[in-house]
């Protein structure tokens, strides 16, 4: 069984105690989440498409950390020109833990 929904603009799949990396969520460490923009829901073959939501559907979830990416080097070039740019990026990001899929 798994669902697609919608996390902070976002659209992930996720199953049953699976492990999802998020944008940074409100919330401590430790509380639990629900998220209702449940877009499709696949139970054992059965499709529910939403039109744009599942009516009914939701999926809890509980936050286990919130922690940093991985760094991204930005470097920017102008040839020629001796211009040179270098930059690094973390992006913060919340570890969640799916508990269920209500469908």
């Amino acid at each position: 069984m798994y669902a697609i929904v919608e996390i902070a603009g976002q659209q992930f799949k996720v199953e049953q105690d699976r492990f999802l990396y998020t944008h940074r969520l409100v919330g401590e460490e430790g509380s639990a989440l629900v998220f209702d923009k449940v877009l499709l829901v696949d139970n054992g073959g059965t499709i529910s498409v939403g039109s744009p939501t599942v009516a009914g559907a939701s999926v809890s979830g509980k936050i286990l950390q919130h922690l940093k990416g991985e760094k991204v080097i930005v470097f920017k070039k102008k040839r020629r020109k001796g211009y040179k740019k270098k930059n690094g990026h973390r992006q913060y990001l919340t570890k969640v833990l799916i508990e269920g899929i209500n469908a």
